[in-house]
């Protein structure tokens, strides 16, 4: 890692982030447990858990917003920790939940953010207009955000997270709450930036097919990153079908398959699953030799939920159910935003 001198000026940093041993508790909770990886300049990084599982907390600590317990962040070539100031000129940061104010205007929201970070006012009208017209808001700019639809918002957000040109924008959950369309709608915004704009992307996120759109994925579970990988070397990297069948009796199916062919079945989702080499000959045996009733069966080629099921031995909904994790780290954001 390459960091900044003494004198706040930054050297030049091979990587947009880089990250050693990260950890941060909270009490007697391990949020994030001595996280490592780095973020190229250039990349649309992602990490991909269950609600609970630090991706939040992970997101606080590189924008500077939450001190780590242990270990080390670089972000832009600056430190998380001794400089603070410096990191934050450098970053944007979209939320998961809204804030903006209602009651003001897109222009407005985005003057104000500009002045914050000290834009000079001649580049913040250019710079204005060119994130809301990529945004496609620029016809709603003197409009209250109180009219706008919470797909608007997001996009509003985004313009104001890229209006001072920031070197790495940070996206936590950014579609959270928007129904699939809108989602579509935000990813194809957030392409079009990709194609546009300079700029390292961290995003986190608990949709399978958000992650599709990274160029690497670190897939994080309860507190640890397990693996990463572009997402096409993590599915190869699974190389079975996923065979689910239903059953009136699970556990004598999970038995048999385990005793007819050597399979380790386990319960995922209401259904019995198997990983196998190549699904389309399994499934006539399976029907022709398997001693348990089977009322359907479904195969499906290697997705990255498959991906982590392989690696934490549970899909990602069924990693679902602790938020506590969630909840610390979204109390700890919403304290910073009050300061």
């Amino acid at each position: 890692m390459v960091g900044a001198g003494d004198g706040g000026v930054a050297t030049e940093a091979p990587s947009a982030i880089d990250v050693h041993e990260l950890a941060r508790r909270f009490g007697d909770l391990d949020a994030v447990r001595g996280v490592s990886f780095e973020v190229r300049a250039g990349e649309t990084f992602g990490f991909l858990g269950p609600n609970g599982a630090g991706k939040s907390t992970t997101i606080s600590m590189l924008c500077t917003l939450l001190a780590p317990t242990s270990g080390r962040a670089l972000v832009a070539g600056f430190d998380v920790a001794a400089q603070r100031a410096e990191v934050r000129k450098r970053i944007g940061l979209v939320f998961q939940d809204t804030t903006l104010d209602d009651y003001l205007t897109a222009t407005e929201n985005l003057r104000f953010h500009a002045e914050l970070y000290g834009v000079p006012r001649a580049q913040a009208a250019e710079r204005l207009r060119a994130v809301l017209e990529m945004v496609g808001l620029w016809g709603r700019r003197d409009s209250l955000v109180r009219t706008f639809s919470g797909g608007m918002k997001r996009r509003l957000e985004i313009a104001r997270g890229l209006l001072h040109s920031p070197r790495v924008l940070f996206l936590d959950e950014p579609t959270v709450g928007l129904d699939p369309q809108t989602r579509a709608h935000i990813w194809s915004y957030i392409n079009d930036l990709r194609r546009r704009e300079s700029i390292t992307m961290f995003l986190t996120t608990h949709y399978m097919d958000e992650a599709e759109h990274c160029d690497r994925i670190a897939i994080i579970d309860e507190g640890r990153i397990v693996v990463i990988d572009t997402p096409e070397a993590l599915k190869a990297s699974v190389g079975r079908d996923r065979v689910q069948l239903q059953t009136a009796d699970p556990r004598a199916a999970i038995e048999a398959l385990e005793r007819h062919f050597g399979l380790e079945a386990t319960m995922s989702e209401g259904a019995v699953t198997v990983y196998v080499a190549s699904g389309e000959q399994f499934v006539p045996r399976l029907f022709a030799e398997l001693d348990v009733a089977i009322s359907a069966v479904s195969i499906a080629r290697p997705t990255l939920d498959d991906v982590f099921m392989n690696y934490t031995g549970r899909t990602i909904r069924d990693a679902e159910a602790s938020s506590s994790e969630r909840m610390a780290g979204s109390m700890w954001m919403r304290a910073a935003r009050r300061r």
